[in-house]
């Protein structure tokens, strides 16, 4: 039951996401994709968090990185981007296919595919030819140390359901953590269009 309000909330959080990133011409579906991928993520959970209390742990999201990148628009949609990609690829693993219903993970699984394709050109746009060093930096590099934690978790668990449900919780909290990089951007757009 304490998993409702997260989840509300969430989607709430999602449903201002980045739908008009400065710079950037992301198709009007793709806040309803954030949307769509929660919803997809509440609805995979095929046993309750409850059972899983021995099993939780603190990733450690990296909540300074993500807060950080509000000055630069470059910088929060690389982090933006990051997170789907790092989450696709946990997702891709035959790990996870055994975990999850695998109707609900190919549909996730291509909700972020789609949205990785719109951020794409995003960060081409918006990191130009500094794009690739600016990806190695500190905030993609703290995600990717987050995620790495996460891969370690789960083969140190062997990969057993209250795993992937500690994993799938973390998840939702992850994306529900850019909630300030989606009003960042959201608000520099309307500055920017405001005469």
């Amino acid at each position: 039951m304490a998993l409702l309000p997260s989840l509300l909330t969430a989607l709430v959080v999602f449903s201002y996401g980045p739908g008009a990133c400065l710079g950037c011409d992301l198709p009007p579906n793709h806040v309803l994709l954030s949307r769509e991928n929660l919803v997809l993520l509440s609805r995979m959970s095929r046993i309750s968090p409850s059972l899983c209390l021995e099993d939780r742990k603190d990733f450690r999201f990296p909540r300074a990185t993500v807060d950080g990148s509000q000055g630069r628009e470059a910088q929060a949609i690389s982090v933006l981007h990051e997170l789907l990609q790092q989450t696709f690829n946990l997702l891709l693993t035959e790990h996870s296919a055994a975990a999850w219903n695998t109707t609900l993970l190919d549909q996730l699984c291509g909700a972020l595919h789609r949205q990785l394709g719109a951020l794409d050109t995003c960060l081409v746009r918006e990191m130009g030819e500094e794009g690739s060093a600016l990806a190695m930096q500190g905030p993609t590099l703290a995600l990717k140390r987050y995620f790495q934690g996460i891969r370690l978790y789960l083969k140190e668990k062997k990969y057993s359901d209250c795993a992937w449900e500690v994993v799938r919780v973390e998840i939702m909290r992850a994306f529900s953590s850019t909630r300030f990089l989606h009003k960042r951007l959201i608000n520099k757009e309307r500055d920017l269009r405001s005469p």
